[in-house]
């Protein structure tokens, strides 16, 4: 059995930007602070969320270095460093144990749609380069590419490889994972609305957007399940339903870097080739962060 890097909530985190374009430390750090203060169990910059295709590597290593800096040990780190590079990746991964992270984040390698052989491979390069413990992603929507069964048998084995989150919409193949890898493999659900189902199945928690706004219910959605508290957790669950949908409306992070702004922080840049909300996508986003929030501390 092999022990989850975290239990309950991770937050994948934003990178804000200012409207040049240039990373917004200070935002950042209100936004790690406000995370920790919720009771969140984990932090992950440049992942998905965080933009980091269209972050240079020396910004995705100075996030990284900020994130560990200003957490200063309260939670875990875990870093994005996958790329659909494998030599890059072991560089982004080996930069990010000397700054100082807890463990990594590493994407199915995007576009080159590796082969399972090629994916086992890539994996194992990544977790014997460095003593960090690897999260796989899975998320085929965006690389065009699943992680098959059979190769997360194989990783599950690798001493370093501590979990899976897994973003495909498929409670089914959430549950033949937990079947054919068990404890080998804890698992992460990388959709906010299938937090609860992702738990029921023996799940460590989630990796999750939402958060980056309601941090506070998404922990305790994760700690009533673990106190055996199903059916406050089903409440939660079902309560945010409508905030998770508008979060993923369009193209993640617009959704949520847009709807920052409705809890005090600076409108949130973009990179392209991703764009903003039009206003009345906006108005109806924040209607709905509003009602969310009734049950938050800010």
């Amino acid at each position: 059995m092999k022990k989850p890097l975290f239990y309950g909530c991770a937050t994948a985190l934003v990178t804000p930007f200012f409207p040049d374009g240039s990373v917004d430390f200070e935002s950042l750090g209100r936004l790690i602070d406000r995370q920790i203060g919720a009771g969140i169990d984990g932090l992950v910059p440049c992942g998905t969320t965080g933009e980091s295709a269209v972050l240079t590597e020396r910004e995705r290593l100075s996030v990284i270095e900020y994130t560990v800096w200003k957490t200063a040990g309260r939670v875990p780190i875990i870093a994005g460093t996958g790329t659909n590079s494998t030599a890059q990746s072991i560089r982004l991964t080996r930069q990010a144990q000397a700054l100082g992270a807890d463990g990594i984040l590493a994407v199915c390698p995007y576009y080159n749609k590796p082969t399972a052989e090629g994916i086992v491979a890539h994996y194992t390069a990544l977790a014997d380069c460095a003593s960090l413990p690897v999260i796989l992603y899975d998320v085929p929507a965006r690389t065009g590419c699943e992680i098959p069964l059979s190769a997360l048998e194989i990783l599950a084995k690798h001493p370093n490889i501590v979990g899976l989150k897994q973003a495909n919409g498929s409670v089914a193949s959430a549950a033949r994972i937990r079947n054919r890898c068990g404890e080998d493999l804890p698992l992460y659900s990388g959709d906010d609305g299938l937090i609860l189902p992702f738990l029921a199945l023996g799940g460590a928690g989630v990796i999750s957007v939402a958060s980056n706004l309601i941090p506070r219910r998404i922990h305790t959605l994760c700690r009533r399940f673990f106190a055996g508290d199903v059916e406050g957790a089903a409440a939660t669950q079902c309560d945010l339903m409508p905030l998770i949908d508008g979060l993923f409306s369009k193209t993640n992070p617009i959704p949520v870097k847009a709807a920052l702004e409705r809890i005090g922080f600076p409108p949130q840049t973009l990179r392209l080739p991703l764009v903003p909300l039009g206003d009345a996508e906006k108005h109806a986003l924040f209607a709905l962060v509003d009602e969310a929030l009734k049950e938050e501390i800010l």
